[in-house]
Parts: C-alpha cells; structure tokens; sequence
C-alpha cells in the first residue's frame, strides 16, 4: 500500500481471571495472554504499519503499562488509557500519564455500568472538562441503547474530541437498524465525534455472519460520518471470537472498496492519524 495502515483499536493482556470479569466462558480463546510478539505476527501477516493500544482493565497499573510498552516499540503509536474520571484528584493521574507522549486518549466502561446515566453525572463531566487541557481525546465505549444519552453528553463539552469504538455496538446478530442508525446519524452531526470501524463480527453470531450482515452498519457509518471521520480498527483479539486478524483488514478493504483512493487512504490510517495526533 501507498499510504501506512494503522490500526487504531486493539488489546494487549497478561491473562488473570479475576482482572478480565468480562471475558465469559464462552470466549475460552481469549483466556490466554496476548502479548507484544502475539500483536506483531499479526500485524506483519496482514501488512498493518502501527497501532493504537487501548486499554483493557479499570486500573492506573493498566495505563502505566501500555505507556510503558509504547516507549519501548515504535508500531504503538498511541495509548487510550484508563484513569478514574469522577476522582476529584483526576487532574494529578492525567498530567502525570500526558507527560508521555503516547497517551492520546482514555475511556471508561461506559456500557458496563449499572446506570445506563452515567455520562450525564456531574463528576463524571468534570473529569471530562480536564481533557482538553490535556490535549487528550476520549474513548466512548457504550452500546446502542446509550445513544441518546451520548448525544446529550457530547453536547456538554463541544471542544472535546470524541472517538466512538465499535460504532455504538448495534444488535447485528439480529438484524436490527433501528434506532441505532437514526441515533448514530445524529451523533454524527456533531463534528467532534470520530468514529471506529471496529467490532462488529463480536456483535454479530460469531459462527454465522456474512459480510452482507455487516454491510447495513458499515455503509450507514459511511454515510453519516465520511471517511474524515471514520477510522479502521480490529478489536483484536477480542475478535478472534468471529474472524481471524487478516480476515478482517479483507472485510474492511472490501466494504470500502467503491470509496475513492482519498476516502480509503482516510479510513486506513489517515483519520486516526490526525485524530488521535499519531
């Protein structure tokens, strides 16, 4: 390829039960480690030229790590950390961690807290508030059903740049549109919001999709993001539950294939390149 391909969400852990509640027993193949060696077979199968690694535990530990990790391997070209946003001290942890130059983003579980509310909470927004002083993007991990809610949530803090994972997490394994598309349409009218082309064999049946199942969401993003805001992701190797790493980066090429060399160039590297400031 003429242009660098980058990867912009993808996991990294030493596998210990107790810090990984969210890999069920049915995602026994993830129940090992993935390491740095593991990530690099599969970016040089698959020609991919840097990623951004994202955090997969709630910990300070977690962050340290990546950073660490990123500083010693050029291909990470990036770190979306973890820090405790609704902690009134939050403002030491970010300027301590953005004092290296590979933190560029942090999230937080959104679609696993037990109020579906959460980023309308007060502490929560005043954590989000520091971002910008930072020069920190933020993570939204959520799943449809928390649309709405986002879409009042972004409105609060329009200087802050959002990266939405795995296109919100629509119901793909049953086929439904509605109202996900009408509500990530509108999450897309605000030009602050990124979006990640990622994750969607997870929300699909991991033994039985197609490509034509995936499609709907894939052309939907397209159109209401563009390709400036749209950037290429694996979730690997949470993925691996429905598709191989080379599989994937095929899908995609294939599904942005009728899009012009600029808009390609844009979704496989370019966006997460000025998004994220790579």
């Amino acid at each position: 390829m003429p242009y660098a391909t980058i990867d912009a969400h993808h996991h990294l852990w030493k596998y210990y039960a107790p810090q990984y509640p969210w890999i069920s027993e049915n995602m026994g193949l993830l129940r090992r480690d993935f390491l740095v060696q593991d990530l690099m077979d599969v970016l040089q199968e698959a020609d991919i030229a840097g990623v951004v690694s994202v955090q997969a535990r709630q910990t300070l530990d977690e962050t340290r790590w990546l950073l660490d990790l990123a500083g010693r391997h050029d291909f990470i070209r990036g770190v979306v950390g973890w820090v405790s946003l609704t902690d009134p001290k939050v403002d030491g942890d970010l300027e301590n961690f953005s004092s290296h130059g590979k933190l560029k983003s942090v999230r937080h579980a959104l679609h696993d807290e037990p109020d579906d509310l959460y980023v309308l909470r007060e502490d929560f927004n005043q954590g989000i508030k520091l971002l910008t002083d930072f020069g920190l993007r933020y993570d939204l991990l959520i799943f449809e059903r928390h649309l709405p809610q986002t879409i009042q949530f972004v409105d609060r803090h329009p200087n802050q740049i959002f990266i939405l994972d795995h296109i919100a997490k629509p119901r793909i394994k049953d086929g439904v549109m509605s109202p996900w598309k009408e509500n990530i349409t509108e999450l897309a009218r605000r030009e602050n919001v990124f979006c990640k082309l990622s994750g969607l064999v997870t929300e699909a049946s991991w033994q039985s999709w197609t490509e034509a199942d995936l499609d709907p969401y894939v052309q939907t993003v397209l159109a209401a993001f563009g390709a400036k805001r749209v950037m290429f992701g694996s979730d690997w190797p949470v993925m691996l539950l429905g598709s191989s790493y080379k599989s994937w980066v095929s899908i995609v090429g294939r599904a942005i294939a009728h899009l012009s060399e600029y808009e390609r160039e844009r979704i496989l590297g370019k966006t997460a390149t000025e998004a994220y400031r790579l």
